[in-house]
């Protein structure tokens, strides 16, 4: 075993990589960098089990995003606790701007320690299927609404005497509660 028995992960999840970065459980322990991984599940597995071998305890945390819960659930599979944040509730110092993958990474893993971090719902994969299905016909339905407006301002724009109807001046069908599209 290392000399900590307890750490806390911080994760920047990206499409491809994940920058990873690792707090000792005592207060003003070291927190180290150990670099860029692989955002494959096979990739994520070894890091998670290397890091095992060394350390009891371990708790993990990444910012919700356009990735997904895949993380979350490989992790808490795995036994180990996660918590996933809303990127708007992580605290931030006045004037820090610089936005890296090594500093999100590094500040989530001390924030994790802290305590200082807001964890967000995690849905199951069938609230996450249903949440996708209802914003995929929600474009459906704005998809077909500008079709609508833009074939009617087509239409009207061979014939200029002739106004704009009143039904395509505002998509009739968003936000009405119509049931087809």
């Amino acid at each position: 075993m290392d000399h900590s028995t307890e750490i806390f992960i911080g994760i920047d999840v990206a499409k491809s990589r994940n920058a990873v970065a690792v707090a000792d459980g005592e207060r003003g322990g070291e927190v180290r960098y150990l670099g860029e991984v692989d955002a494959s599940e096979d990739s994520m597995r070894r890091l998670i089990k290397r890091i095992a071998a060394k350390h009891d305890r371990m708790h993990f945390c990444y910012e919700a995003g356009p990735t997904g819960y895949g993380l979350h659930r490989l992790i808490t599979t795995l036994g180990y606790a996660c918590t996933v944040v809303a990127p708007s509730l992580i605290p931030r110092k006045p004037g820090d701007r610089v936005k890296t993958n090594r500093r999100d990474a590094v500040a989530l893993a001390k924030l994790l320690r802290a305590g200082e971090l807001t964890p967000v719902w995690v849905p199951d994969e069938t609230h996450e299927a249903m949440r996708d299905l209802v914003r995929a016909r929600a474009a459906a339905v704005e998809t077909a609404c500008t079709a609508t407006i833009s074939r009617a301002a087509t239409a009207t724009a061979s014939t200029p005497s002739s106004p704009l109807p009143a039904t395509t001046s505002a998509c009739s069908c968003a936000g009405s509660g119509s049931k087809g599209f």
